[in-house]
């Protein structure tokens, strides 16, 4: 294996791309024709993908809780009338 591929595979996807490879995970064990050791390992990865992008969208969601202010201060977001029902 070449030193590319190698460096391809150690690193971490995007969002977007672990997403997509996690719903062709998703499609492949839908089959119902996958050996079981391939299933596993197919399992295995999606949770794997999973997992990342969880905390991917918990970076991003406490990253959008905070506004930076003009003073270049962060505050809290919020919208005006959220108390009001």
């Amino acid at each position: 294996m070449n030193e590319a591929s190698e460096t391809d595979k150690n690193a971490v996807p995007t969002f977007e791309e672990a997403m997509t490879k996690l719903e062709m995970i998703v499609r492949q064990l839908e089959e119902n024709d996958v050996p079981l050791e391939k299933a596993i390992d197919l399992f295995q990865e999606g949770m794997s993908l999973s997992k990342l992008c969880h905390e991917k969208l918990e970076i991003v969601g406490k990253k959008m809780d905070q506004l930076i202010d003009s003073s270049g201060e962060a505050r809290p977001f919020s919208v005006q009338g959220d108390d009001k029902e």
